[in-house]
């Protein structure tokens, strides 16, 4: 008995198991619960949802079956609707990223121009960012750069911010040293501020991975003819939540997709951290 509460309780060996198992569960309740019509019109029919993804993605439609009653039609534009959300998220998060990162660097070497910066810094990053999207509309068009421009005000403070602190907190000890072997300005730069602010940058890009999608999408809501977002709209539109949620679905495993992309980055150049388990032994 209790070998098999040993095996069956969650841990490393069954970890994927009981995540399966947890999403398995949530689909379940989600069927269940949409069997009540009016239910169903507010959550959707998880069902229906997957014959959304199915036709997006398959270059054939179906003809009415009990599956798919309403006929589900293929749609390759789909890949058209999503090559525009992704390259808006890749590019606001490069350029965020880079952004983020030279200016964190910079005012933390520099004490005078973060002292002179500081207000402005804390004023923008306080301002919704939402509320710009009308004025990149205005700056860039409704193309993809009013909406690579909202995302990369989401991206780049989280980025700044964590690259700042990453650089303030450089142990004094450490600089110390460095100095007397002879170290320069440059060399210090390479060999111990930006080691230091690395692991400050990888914990914020798994947020701005979403927080990139998020900017494409809303600029989608706010004034676009493609994109995931533009599907999501036009969906709302007619009140139909299948689709809205097929929409939701798809953003969410590119986003996991991109995440595991950093995290695998990550992975290798942080290879010099220990882990959490040799942390412990040590």
């Amino acid at each position: 008995m209790k070998g098999f509460l040993r095996l069956v309780k969650p841990g490393e060996h069954n970890l994927r198991a009981w995540q399966i198992g947890a999403l398995v569960v949530l689909l379940a309740a989600w069927q269940l619960v949409s069997r009540n019509p009016q239910l169903a019109f507010f959550l959707g029919d998880p069902v229906q949802v997957a014959a959304r993804i199915w036709s997006w993605f398959m270059p054939f439609g179906f003809g009415p079956s009990s599956l798919f009653p309403d006929g589900v039609p293929g749609n390759a534009d789909i890949y058209l609707h999503l090559y525009t959300t992704l390259i808006e998220t890749m590019l606001a998060f490069a350029i965020g990223t880079g952004m983020g990162l030279a200016c964190g660097l910079w005012l933390a070497l520099a004490p005078t121009a973060s002292a002179i910066m500081d207000p402005y810094i804390k004023a923008a990053n306080s301002m919704p960012r939402v509320i710009l999207a009308p004025i990149f509309a205005m700056w860039f068009g409704l193309g993809i750069w009013s909406k690579v421009a909202l995302a990369v005000t989401l991206v780049f403070f989280i980025v700044f911010f964590n690259v700042f602190q990453g650089v303030k907190e450089v142990s004094p000890v450490v600089l110390a040293n460095a100095r007397m072997l002879g170290a320069n300005q440059r060399q210090l730069l390479r060999t111990v501020y930006l080691p230091s602010a690395t692991s400050w940058v990888f914990s914020s890009l798994h947020t701005s991975v979403g927080l990139a999608f998020v900017g494409a999408v809303v600029g989608e809501y706010l004034g676009s003819a493609r994109g995931v977002g533009y599907l999501i709209l036009q969906a709302e539109g007619t009140f139909d939540v299948n689709t809205v949620f097929a929409g939701i679905v798809v953003l969410t495993i590119f986003a996991l997709v991109l995440d595991g992309i950093v995290g695998r980055v990550e992975h290798r150049l942080m290879k010099w951290q220990p882990s959490a388990g040799e942390t412990e032994k040590l």
